[in-house]
């Protein structure tokens, strides 16, 4: 039996459609500034199921969504489908090898918190470029190291208890550094005068209290999951509950 890739499992597990519920209005708001037009053709890579591909869509975008997660991809197309988004598709694939899709075949790839969660970054950044049409634009969103927000100081406890990562592994934060992402860009042939930041707020609206938050992540967010779970094996899960 083949083993089952650990980034698939990881993001399969729980169920992080709760969690983007509460990021619904913030993915719409951020599409709108991206210029996105119809006919455009955009690729929203590690597109869960769907916070920006379906604002892309609705905006009149031919738009393929490609998430290494099934449950979430699933829960992409019947998104596009309930809102009657012919022009919206989901597909199961990896970031770091898009090798069902063409050279040059996007306007526009976008990956807001996708991207930077997946494994060997400089491959991510290889099929970005080669996927992406000359002349095209690359727009991604990544958390930012050491950010006092809700969400990030979440990631960074729960990385706290989790296991320690594979040789090799690479930390997703690093994509929150501007010289680590001018450095992957440059090595798959994009330009650093080409290469630009900002910083922007992604706000999760939850109808409900920051702990209960925290039980939303605890319950559904897999890296978070994981991170309980360690916990309760070298016991020390009241610490997590403080």
């Amino acid at each position: 039996m083949k083993n089952m890739n650990p980034n698939k499992a990881l993001w399969e597990k729980g169920d992080f459609t709760q969690v983007a519920a509460t990021m619904r209005e913030s993915g719409e708001e951020l599409v709108n500034k991206l210029g996105i037009t119809k006919g455009m053709k955009v690729l929203d890579l590690g597109c869960g199921d769907g916070t920006t591909a379906i604002p892309e869509a609705r905006l009149g975008a031919d738009v393929t969504g490609v998430d290494i997660a099934a449950n979430l991809v699933a829960a992409g197309n019947a998104r596009a489908k309930a809102e009657g988004l012919g022009q919206c598709r989901f597909y199961e694939g990896d970031a770091t090898d898009l090798h069902e899709l063409k050279d040059g075949s996007f306007d526009t790839v976008v990956s807001i918190f996708g991207a930077m969660f997946a494994p060997k970054p400089f491959d991510v950044a290889k099929e970005m470029v080669r996927v992406t049409r000359p002349g095209g634009r690359i727009i991604m969103g990544n958390w930012i190291p050491g950010d006092p927000t809700l969400v990030a100081q979440i990631l960074k406890i729960s990385s706290a208890y989790t296991p320690p990562p594979p040789e090799g592994f690479v930390s997703p934060m690093l994509w929150g550094i501007e010289a680590n992402v001018t450095e992957r860009f440059k090595s798959a042939g994009i330009n650093e005068e080409n290469i630009s930041f900002t910083k922007e707020s992604f706000t999760f609206k939850a109808p409900y209290a920051p702990a209960n938050f925290v039980q939303v992540f605890k319950n559904y967010y897999g890296p978070t999951m994981n991170a309980f779970e360690a916990a309760e094996k070298n016991n020390k899960s009241d610490e997590t509950a403080t």
